[in-house]
Order: structure tokens, then sequence, then C-alpha cells
């Protein structure tokens, strides 16, 4: 059986319910490691989740969604890595199936997925949330090599391989990682499946109606553009060679 490590990224959670979601993930899935990096949490956050299945790392100021979940993946030592949002949107025993998917060997990331006609979703966001995502998975399966029904999703699974060929290529700090760690795969050719999972929406959500869509958008045009730097594009090697282009997320201080 392949060794399982988990993820779970978190900033200013709700401890007690991320508590009992790492006790579900860790009774559930019985990954080798259960791990939270968290952003700029207090004291009292750290001591509870202490008393949790998981180890917990606690960075001195907010990092970001996939600046918090690449460093975690680099202290994995594990055949498996995934992670899963501290919201708990995705239930632990859905987490398992994405896992599986990668464990199994039928792919080299797995990503759930809450659009998929599959899917179950126990409560909708608000429709201003739904239109963004729609239209943004939409554009993605556009520009984007891999066409997904749902590509933010925070519930993914990559093989240890996977991980060592796509680490050096991930430049996004925020909630767009997820995008670009699919893209980035799609580039290299890594067999991509999606999952259809049950999904709760969780209140108390940061997406802005107004800054979200124009990240989303840069990290989208971001993200196309270093996947067809992958796939020797002349245009976009010639592109990259007037710009600065910033270190990548693994070379970056935690």
């Amino acid at each position: 059986m392949r060794s399982v490590g988990i993820v779970v990224p978190a900033f200013d959670p709700d401890v007690e319910a991320l508590v009992a979601y790492l006790d579900a993930l860790q009774s559930t899935l019985q990954p080798a490691r259960l791990h939270v990096e968290l952003d700029a949490g207090s004291p009292e956050a750290v001591a509870a989740i202490e008393t949790s299945p998981a180890t917990v790392h606690n960075a001195d100021r907010r990092r970001g969604k996939g600046a918090a979940v690449t460093a975690g993946f680099e202290t994995l030592d594990t055949d498996v890595l995934a992670f899963a949002d501290a919201d708990g949107s995705t239930p632990a025993v859905y987490l398992g199936t994405v896992v599986d998917r990668v464990r199994d060997g039928d792919a080299d990331l797995a990503v759930g997925s809450r659009r998929h006609p599959d899917a179950e979703v126990a409560s909708h966001q608000t429709l201003a949330r739904r239109f963004l995502g729609d239209g943004f998975a939409w554009l993605a399966g556009r520009l984007l090599d891999v066409d997904l029904y749902d590509y933010q999703c925070g519930a993914k699974a990559i093989s240890a391989d996977a991980w060592e060929q796509v680490r050096s290529h991930l430049y996004e700090a925020g909630f767009a990682w997820d995008v670009e760690l699919v893209a980035i795969a799609g580039a290299l050719d890594l067999r991509v499946a999606e999952v259809p999972i049950e999904w709760e929406d969780k209140p108390g959500s940061t997406v802005s109606p107004v800054r979200t869509p124009l990240a989303l958008f840069r990290a989208l045009l971001a993200a196309r553009h270093r996947s067809k730097r992958l796939r020797d594009s002349q245009l976009h090697e010639a592109l990259a060679a007037r710009r600065d282009e910033p270190p990548a997320l693994v070379d970056r201080h935690r």
C-alpha cells in the first residue's frame, strides 16, 4: 500500500471545526502524516491543533494557500501527497476517493470536483460565487491543456514522482495555485483525473466579487504562459525573456 501524507492549509480557521476535521481525516484515511500549515496563528490555535493527530507549522505571516500547501508538501516523504481546505467542505471519505485515484496508480494528479455532473453539493454557494466559479472553469478549459469542470476545489492528490516534476514550476502563492498546478501537470503530460465529490459550502468565504475575478484571470494567463513555455512555445519563450520571473515557491523563504 502506498503511503499518504495530507496537508491542511489554514488561516484564521474555526479551530474547533478544524480539529474535528483533522480527527475525521485521520480516522478515515489513516495517513502516514497529517500536517497543518498555519498562517499567523495564535498560540491558542497552535495548542488546540497540537491536541489533534496532526503536526503543525505556524508561519509568522500570511503566506497564502499555495505557499502553505507547497511548504507542507515539501515536508512530506510519502508516496502520495494530498491537501484539503481547512473548512472541511470536502468530507474525509470523499477526500479518500480523490487520494485513491493516485494511490491505485490510475492518475498522477487527482482533482476533486464540485461541478462534475456526478458530484453532490449539500449546500450551494451564493449566486455570485457560483457564476464566478462556472465562468472561470469555462475560460480555463478554453485556455489550458486540461479541460475540467472544476479547477479550484480544495481537494487534490498527487504522486510523489509527479510532485517532483511540477514543484519547480509553481509560482502562485494564493488561491490560484490550484489552477497553476493543473496547468503545469497538463503541460508535462501527467495523467490528470477529475473525481466527483460531495461538497458543502461553508460560510465565511474571503472571496471578493471584485478582486477575485481579476486575480484569477491574471493567474490563469500566467499559468497558461508557463505551461506553453514547458511545451517549447517560441512566442512564450520570447515573452519570458522580456520579463523578470520571480523565484518559484519552493525557492522562497517560508
